[in-house]
């Protein structure tokens, strides 16, 4: 990296979606996600710690300490990297941002599998898909001493980084059209909390192929399918266990940005949500009936319009003036109410789909599989994060509960529709799904 460069990223302002995270993280709860690969071989410490140092300097943005300014927060730029760690059994557990030496990325391996851990203020799914492709490549380069080929997302990592790999896309599209936030609470799914280091993983191994018929029968996407499974699965659950009174029942399904903007590569936060379900109070939905509507809620405002107003929404806060010179104290203040107000309360779970990542052959020969886990979050219990690598499609469900009901009603329907399920849990006390 150059020394200009350098010295540009001596501090980083927090980009617009990453701005809520530091304010609102609790002492048992910081946002979290997780992506991992699974090479066919035992990863080997020192080239991976090869391989992490070259990575960083690609990646400068993830090299950064969290501090607090008078008004803001802001990132400060690190010239280290984050040490080694042994993988755990617990992913995603709580990030102590005084531990770490500072840094609030983790990288693990174990056995066979290299992980990346982040605090979503670095970045979001796609940004942390590219680092760790980045980082297996540069593995495996090492290695084995393959000739990856290099692209917007498996980065070249004797270049410089690019202006528009480090830029908060937010602010850069935003423009003056918002929406009201005002939407009605999701039904949450209840169970025995467990303590904060203690995190049940499930993962559902499928066919995709058998997963996007279902799909295709419905006239849906993939993603419509498995949100409308997740909607049908979560509905089934309150009718069980509610009193007779029927709340919404809604998923937030996340949306990249970037394929709307491609002027911008940012590896930092740039996407949105659209919170899709159904209202259980006007009778029995089928799965083929909630694809539709899932399909027709994504379509009305999955757009660049709708997108563009949504985080504007944001951007607009940001940029008031008498809301910039208000410090930060009081900004944590209100944006913790903001949070409590909002934050994961209007949806029962997430489902975030990563799709299928374009990995070259040079790479490939040398991977097993991929995973995506999405962290605890505030109020859902349970979520969900799924990836496609090869011929098999990974769903894994992240769940801070004992009951492992979420879990085992998404996959009995999945089955139910034809679609084979292979199970794998991090809790050899996991009960049969």
């Amino acid at each position: 990296m150059s020394s200009t460069k350098t010295k540009n990223l001596d501090w980083i302002k927090v980009d617009n979606a990453g701005k809520i995270y530091p304010a609102s993280r609790r002492s048992n709860w910081t946002a979290m996600f997780r992506v991992s690969v699974t090479l066919k071989d035992e990863i080997d410490a020192t080239v991976l710690e090869k391989a992490k140092e070259i990575t960083f300097r690609r990646f400068p943005t993830m090299a950064v300490r969290l501090k607090a300014g008078l008004f803001w927060y802001y990132l400060q730029h690190m010239d280290s990297t984050p040490a080694l760690q042994q993988d755990v059994q617990n992913p995603c557990v709580r990030m102590n941002l005084k531990e770490n030496d500072g840094f609030m990325i983790r990288i693990r391996y174990f056995h066979k599998t290299i992980a990346a851990e982040f605090f979503h203020i670095l970045t979001d799914g796609t940004g942390g898909m590219s680092f760790l492709l980045t980082l297996a490549a540069e593995y495996i380069r090492i290695k084995y001493g393959e000739k990856i080929p290099r692209d917007g997302t498996i980065l070249d990592c004797t270049r410089d980084f690019e202006e528009n790999e480090i830029e908060d896309a937010f602010l850069k599209y935003a423009r003056y059209e918002y929406l009201s936030r005002k939407e009605p609470d999701s039904f949450h799914i209840k169970g025995t909390q467990e303590s904060p280091e203690n995190i049940h993983t499930v993962t559902g191994i499928l066919n995709v192929s058998q997963a996007l018929a279902k799909a295709k029968e419905c006239g849906v996407s993939l993603t419509e399918y498995l949100a409308a499974v997740t909607v049908k699965a979560i509905s089934n659950i309150q009718e069980r266990e509610s009193c007779g009174k029927l709340r919404p029942v809604k998923v937030g399904v996340p949306v990249s940005l970037r394929r709307f903007y491609p002027d911008t590569n940012t590896k930092r936060n740039f996407a949105s949500y659209v919170n899709v379900g159904i209202e259980p109070r006007l009778g029995n939905y089928e799965i083929a009936e909630i694809a539709e509507i899932v399909h027709c809620q994504m379509q009305l405002e999955n757009t660049e319009k709708m997108m563009n107003a949504k985080f504007s929404t944001n951007v607009r806060s940001e940029r008031n003036m008498l809301l910039r010179i208000v410090p930060l104290f009081i900004k944590n203040i209100a944006m913790k109410a903001v949070f409590e107000s909002v934050g994961d309360r209007k949806t029962a779970t997430t489902f975030s789909n990563l799709g299928r990542p374009n990995i070259p052959m040079e790479m490939a020969r040398h991977i097993d599989r991929l995973d995506f886990l999405v962290g605890p979050l505030s109020k859902n219990k349970v979520v969900i994060g799924t990836v496609t690598y090869g011929e098999k499609l990974y769903i894994n469900f992240v769940r801070t509960i004992r009951e492992s009901k979420l879990e085992k009603e998404f996959f009995t329907l999945l089955v139910k529709e034809g679609v084979h399920v292979l199970i794998d849990s991090n809790n050899i006390y996991e009960e049969e799904i």
